[in-house]
């Protein structure tokens, strides 16, 4: 007769256990996979560029290559792998799933502050916008928190609402003040995600996310005790206040920067972390790197589609991220639900 423990967990007939979630080849076969779809990418775009040419390149091969495509790659990386990481960061801390820089309103603060900068400083360089962007999703953030602890929520769905709810106030604000000021059309190009203006030397701001996403790793036990609640945390020697505050800042810090250099993808922080921890559980320290990779792979695959879709023209892959992201959203709520009434 089968043991309780066996059968939780998931043993067979002959008393072996199954080994469920996702196993280290997995993760390998997924790296190998990241780094031929990346290599691919390479090749995908109205220049000519073919794996032959990388053997006795050309001129003009050469500078499509180092200009453009692998710039345009690495900026892929670093911003899909960055976001996702935020999302699960900002997961953690508010111990929502549902909670990311797109549902908390850290994104539309960012726009606010880059319609802001636009008008106060007019001309300003890349960097003071990325500042001052940083900095309103800084306010904007803190204030979602603040909000949530003086609020009884007692659905999980409700928490990211209340953050959408803000981020419509706050992208009403923007796009008065861009409707009165004629920058409509920039607004549009800050706010959507496209990786076609990516070129050599205007995407380096970008390395400032990974030594945010490794930060987030070397922080990863304390976010996860955070996590747990103020209680818990201040019971184990964690200064609860300082580490919430930090994962924060790293949030905002990356969504500031990625959407002021590539614009934002909508739903990128949110299905990544929650399909990553579906699979692999809530250690954070475990699943952060695995999530950075999804990450990555995600929006890899969606400027592919994006460059593929009406070839040689493209579309914003903040479009390609919204459909796919989307329909995933959509299920991770069904599932919530059902799995809340069941």
């Amino acid at each position: 007769m089968t043991s309780t423990d066996e059968r939780r967990g998931g043993a067979g007939p002959t008393g072996v256990r199954r080994r469920r979630g996702v196993q280290r080849w997995h993760v390998v076969a997924a790296l190998v996979g990241l780094v031929a779809a990346g290599s691919a990418s390479l090749f995908i775009g109205v220049g000519d560029l073919t794996p032959a040419d990388l053997l006795d390149p050309g001129e003009a091969q050469a500078r499509v290559l180092w200009t453009s495509r692998v710039p345009r790659l690495l900026a892929i990386l670093l911003a899909g792998s960055a976001m996702a990481v935020a999302g699960l960061v900002m997961m953690h801390l508010t111990r929502n799933r549902f909670v990311s820089p797109q549902t908390a309103g850290t994104t539309e603060w960012v726009g606010l502050g880059i319609v802001v900068a636009t008008l106060s400083f007019g001309g300003t360089s890349v960097l003071g916008k990325m500042a001052i962007g940083v900095a309103f999703a800084l306010v904007g953030t803190a204030l979602f928190v603040w909000l949530l602890q003086r609020m009884v929520l007692t659905d999980v769905v409700v928490v990211p609402l209340v953050g959408i709810l803000l981020g419509g106030v706050v992208t009403a604000a923007t796009t008065f003040l861009a409707y009165r000021f004629d920058l409509l059309q920039s607004m549009d190009v800050w706010m959507n995600g496209d990786f076609s203006g990516v070129l050599a030397g205007r995407y380096e701001l970008l390395w400032l996310v990974l030594a945010a996403t490794v930060l987030a790793y070397l922080w990863a036990d304390r976010f996860s005790v955070a996590g747990m609640g103020e209680s818990f945390a201040i019971n184990l020697g964690v200064a609860y206040t300082r580490v919430v505050m930090v994962g924060l800042a790293i949030a905002s810090v990356v969504t500031a920067i990625v959407v002021v250099s590539v614009g934002s993808i909508p739903f990128l922080g949110l299905v990544v972390p929650n399909l990553v921890t579906l699979a692999m559980g809530d250690n954070l320290r475990r699943v952060l790197p695995v999530t950075a990779l999804t990450g990555a792979a995600f929006v890899l695959v969606c400027d592919v589609l994006a460059r593929t879709i009406r070839y040689p023209y493209e579309v914003p892959v903040g479009m390609i991220g919204g459909v796919v992201g989307g329909v995933l959203f959509v299920w991770l709520l069904l599932r919530a639900r059902k799995r809340a009434f069941a």
